[in-house]
C-alpha cells in the first residue's frame, strides 16, 4: 500500500515565496502581486496586488488597466494559473488573426 502524504504539495511553490506571481482564476481574473504564503491546495496570500480589468467592449480581452487590491487571500480552488512574473514575457499569439 502506498504512503500517503497529504502535507505535500504537487506545486513546488517554496521558491516563489517573496516574488512576484502572476495568478488567472476560474472565471477570468488576472491578478499580479508579492508570493507570501501558500498551503498544498493552493490557497494563495499575495501582497501588493494588482487585478488586470477587463475591455469593457470585449470581456475575454485583458486590458491594460489595473486597480490595487492590497492584500489577498486566493481559495485555491479557484487558481487556474500561478507563475513566475520574472523570467517569462508574453508574445504574439500566431493563431489569431490580425
Amino acid at each position: 500500500m502506498a504512503k500517503k502524504d497529504s502535507g505535500k504539495s504537487v506545486l513546488d511553490l517554496e521558491r516563489y515565496l517573496n516574488q512576484p506571481v502572476k495568478v488567472k482564476f476560474t472565471g477570468g481574473r488576472e491578478v499580479k502581486g508579492i508570493l507570501k504564503g501558500h498551503d498544498a491546495v493552493a490557497n494563495l496570500v499575495l501582497d501588493d496586488v494588482q487585478e488586470y480589468l477587463r475591455d469593457p467592449e470585449d470581456p475575454y480581452k485583458v486590458s491594460d488597466e489595473t486597480r490595487t487590491l492590497g492584500l489577498v487571500v486566493a481559495r485555491g480552488t479557484s487558481v487556474m494559473l500561478i507563475c513566475p512574473v520574472d523570467g517569462t514575457e508574453e508574445i504574439a499569439n500566431p493563431f489569431a488573426s490580425a
